[in-house]
């Protein structure tokens, strides 16, 4: 049975089902399921109290479910648990999207009275009902107190534990958590307005639709106050509709228009507007997107509490044209190496003034990589310590095709590269920048550049012939880089064949053998053949490495022109042509794992961070390039602790501590028979030893609580694709 409740007039008013009104606040379930149907918040709604008491010792359960385009259901709600009365207070400020809303009062046949308010009606219905909640708590009477947000997954309720914590479904939902998050840790804060703007967001537009610059200013009205100016640089809009919106929002507070008479591209008209901010910090923001709720406050607070810094980012959200999430770029903290492939910083990149003024801001014929191109001029005078991300979803990217950038792909693809040419110039002389395994993005071709040390390759085996023939063919005829000696570390061969492969390689001049029976340590074996090594550089390679293309070692000895670089890791397939080892992410598991294990060769990642070099804390040693700059100063592997298991990964990190970075190219590729001489460690008779190893590897590097710079905060460490999770605040800046 359905009934039309009877309340007062207006676009708000929910609908009675099977609960029928006794008059004025006073209700009766008709069933066990009565419901009140909210339908959209009206705009500029921020909050709704709703106030549930049950009639003659009575029992409520209130549950609230939320709807954003589709149905009801128990996932998207909250309950209360039971109560003889419940004040519920509704967090609307940042349920954009939210279409309808439903309140369950209970599961029974009973009375009970409701009611509801918005705003400043809901403020006093809470101060009327206080005293009664007083009373029923002095009686030792269930109560609920609930503050809730439809965007928060950690609702706040006074007396007892309040709904289920549960991972965002879809990057809507984890965009509207991360709102809600900041609207909780900022409130009280940055209400006082400055005299002049912190930030300045600068916005190039011409001929913009105005229900795009609709969006873009009301996504500024919800800012903190005072906090940001927007600056909108018209490039000589010829559109009647782009002028009339112009003309009639130019005494908005906050708000700069600035009209020139010219149509001379982005760059020129961004420039202009970067000449009339008067924010201490400059952000650039497309006229088609916008911001996100509290943004402002959440970069506020991060200049606050890193003064040092002079270069933020964020992260972003990926929209459709009504600005409804469709993905998330949640982003890795600062990486010059990964920034060389592709601009993961992109939107929002927020600059302190000095250096926009230092580099000349966006230079014209960049069109569509300008700011690529003024991002690389930039950070290259900054320290990394400079640099700092903000791990929030401050920025809404609106993708519906019209972007200068999407619909001039190859323009813009070539000025990213020039772009690029420029800022790896070698010795006066442009570098030379490919396409990465992405199209779209880039390779730069350090290898054509870089100085060429001496490598060492020093290879661990015993009685495999087969694996080593393989190997040492691929090495001797089919490697491009030359310079290299072969250093083969024998812990006790008894093959024949493998003894006469041994005779004939040392025909060669520059093959070693150093062969001594012993049981298998990885970690012994690998020293030794570092005491024998004469290169600068010295490469550990397992004997079941399968070359596959031939300048795969120059590549990984160009990856160390790279600052700071000490070690290199390559991209290794499994012979099936899957991925086995695309770089290791310290934490997955609580210990360390091979992030998107299993999966095709040409899987580009997240935002693409697999078709092109990138910074991670660790790469198998499987095949890892060592410069002797880093072995001088880490010393050598652990043979104690890490005999067999996680050396690779012990080295890493101690590189780490040491300044040192790793790298890992997707340029470098080869075939890996994983396990294929010894079998595995994680079972059989090795299971104890490799416990004993993986204990070590938490004790030395604490990775059960290792936030690895290369993943988000907001991504769990459960599996080799790590996904998104819900947290309970903000992360702060890295």
């Amino acid at each position: 049975m359905i009934r039309a409740a009877e309340f007062k007039s207006g676009p708000f008013e929910p609908t009675g089902v099977d609960a029928s009104s006794r008059g004025g606040d006073m209700w009766r379930a008709t069933s066990g399921d009565p419901q009140f149907l909210f339908p959209a918040p009206p705009k500029g709604a921020k909050r709704l109290f709703i106030y549930l008491e049950a009639e003659r010792d009575g029992v409520l359960t209130p549950r609230i479910y939320f709807s954003w385009g589709g149905g009801f259901s128990q996932e998207d709600s909250f309950g209360c648990g039971a109560a003889r009365a419940a004040l519920i207070r509704l967090d609307l400020d940042n349920c954009l999207d939210l279409r309808r809303l439903r309140l369950d009062p209970c599961e029974c046949l009973t009375d009970f009275t409701f009611r509801w308010g918005l705003d400043a009606q809901g403020e006093a219905l809470a101060r009327a009902v206080e005293p009664a909640l007083a009373v029923y708590a002095g009686l030792q009477a269930p109560i609920a107190r609930a503050d809730v947000c439809a965007a928060d997954f950690a609702p706040a309720l006074r007396d007892r534990p309040f709904g289920i914590a549960r991972k965002p479904r879809s990057p809507h939902e984890h965009f509207v958590h991360a709102c809600a998050l900041a609207g909780r840790e900022l409130k009280g804060k940055f209400e006082d307005a400055p005299k002049t703007p912190l930030i300045s967001f600068v916005s190039p537009l011409y001929n913009t639709p105005a229900n795009y610059l609709d969006d873009l200013i009301a996504s500024f009205r919800r800012q903190a106050p005072g906090y940001a100016e927007l600056v909108l640089s018209d490039d000589g809009s010829t559109s009647a509709e782009t002028a009339k919106w112009l003309t009639a929002h130019e005494s908005e507070p906050g708000l700069v228009v600035l009209r020139n008479g010219v149509n001379r591209g982005i760059a020129a008209a961004s420039n202009a507007g970067v000449a009339v901010a008067r924010g201490r910090w400059i952000a650039f923001i497309d006229h088609d997107d916008a911001v996100a709720p509290h943004a402002v406050g959440v970069i506020a607070r991060a200049i606050e509490h890193n003064p040092s810094a002079r270069f933020f980012y964020t992260d972003e959200l990926i929209a459709d044209r009504h600005l409804r999430g469709l993905d998330f770029f949640d982003k890795p903290a600062f990486d010059d190496v990964l920034l060389s492939g592709v601009n993961y910083i992109n939107h929002l990149s927020i600059y302190a003034r000095d250096l926009i003024e230092a580099v000349g801001a966006f230079r014209e014929g960049y069109d569509g990589s300008q700011d690529y191109d003024l991002l690389l001029r930039v950070l290259k005078r900054l320290k990394r310590e400079e640099v700092r991300h903000i791990p929030y979803p401050a920025y809404i990217w609106r993708r519906d095709g019209r972007s200068y950038s999407v619909k001039f792909i190859e323009k813009a693809t070539a000025n990213a590269r020039r772009a690029l040419a420029e800022a790896y110039a070698w010795k006066g002389g442009s570098a030379e920048v490919d396409p990465a395994i992405l199209p779209d993005l880039h390779r730069v071709r350090l290898d054509l550049q870089a100085p060429k040390p001496k490598v060492s390759i020093v290879v661990p085996n015993r009685d495999a012939f087969r694996l080593l023939s393989v190997l040492t063919e691929g090495l001797f005829g089919a490697t491009h880089y030359r310079d290299f000696e072969l250093i083969v570390v024998d812990n006790g061969s008894t093959d024949p064949d493998t003894l006469a492969l041994y005779e004939r390689l040392r025909a060669r001049p520059n093959f070693v053998l150093d062969r001594e029976p012993a049981d298998f340590n990885f970690s012994r074996q690998i020293n030794r053949g570092v005491a024998l090594a004469k290169g600068e550089a010295i490469l550990l390679l397992n004997n079941d490495i399968e070359v596959i293309s031939p300048d795969w070692l120059a590549e990984m000895v160009g990856c160390l022109a790279y600052p700071d670089v000490g070690i290199v890791g390559a991209r290794l397939l499994y012979p099936a042509g899957d991925l086995q080892h695309a770089g290791v992410a310290v934490g997955l598991g609580g210990l360390a794992g091979h992030w998107y294990l299993h999966r095709p060769a040409d899987f580009p990642g997240p935002m693409g961070r697999l078709a092109v070099r990138s910074t991670l804390s660790a790469v198998t040693g499987a095949c890892m390039l060592i410069t002797r700059a880093c072995l001088d100063a880490v010393g050598p592997f652990d043979e104690v602790n890490f005999a067999v298991a996680y050396n690779d990964i012990d080295y890493c990190l101690r590189a780490r501590r040491s300044g040192f970075r790793t790298v890992y190219t997707p340029f470098a590729t080869l075939i890996h028979h994983e396990s294929a001489t010894r079998g595995r460690d994680d079972r059989g008779p090795n299971w104890p030893r490799f416990l004993r190893d993986q204990a070590a590897l938490i004790e030395r590097h604490a990775t059960d609580v290792f936030l690895d710079p290369a993943l988000s905060p907001w991504r769990d460490r459960d599996s080799a694709e790590p996904q998104r999770i819900a947290l309970d605040a903000l992360p702060p800046a890295r």
